[in-house]
């Protein structure tokens, strides 16, 4: 038998794929927008940018502004009882409206 992978972005088959009609690059003002702390954001996931790509569990949810960390934001979740601080960068980010 072989052993199963257990890598960051298994299990994301569909989760992690572009619809081809979005094209498969991200538009720039997506890299570019900026937060100020205290934002409400929406963690979407960008399978085309890699860098800064938070884990796919946390795909989907919505957390606060906490701060910078370089060019990335951190990013206050809430998961049950616990609170949870992530790294991501602004590409994988949405404003709450």
């Amino acid at each position: 038998m072989v052993k199963r992978s257990k890598g960051i972005r298994s299990k994301s088959r569909h989760i992690l794929t572009k619809k081809p009609r979005v094209g498969a690059i991200s538009p720039i003002a997506r890299a570019l927008q900026q937060f100020d702390k205290g934002d409400n954001v929406n963690i979407v996931i960008d399978p085309s940018v890699h860098k800064g790509m938070p884990h796919i569990r946390f795909h989907g949810y919505t957390g606060k502004i906490e701060g910078t960390q370089g060019e990335a934001y951190l990013v206050g979740v809430v998961v049950g009882k616990k609170h949870k601080t992530l790294i991501i960068r602004s590409e994988h980010l949405r404003r709450v409206k």
